[in-house]
């Protein structure tokens, strides 16, 4: 099983910002203040967010690309 299979299951096509930042071990605030500001992962991520309204959801699939986790997991059940 595959990350991006692992992650569509788990998250489903699109994550809330609470997801993401669990994916990424930091919190949800932190990870928003990184957003706001001009760096390499906000750079990444950024061309993923979608807006629904006042809503902010992350495409699963970009998130997975971006942080280039599309390689095969070993040994997870």
């Amino acid at each position: 099983m595959t990350t991006e299979e692992l992650l569509l299951g788990k998250f489903g096509p699109y994550m809330t910002i609470g997801q993401l930042a669990e994916i990424l071990h930091r919190s949800a605030e932190g990870l928003r203040i990184t957003l706001c500001s001009e760096n390499e992962i906000s750079r990444l991520l950024k061309p993923s967010r979608v807006k629904l309204g006042r809503r902010v959801y992350f495409r699963t699939e970009q998130v997975i690309q971006a942080l280039s986790l599309g390689v095969p997991t070993v040994g997870v059940a």
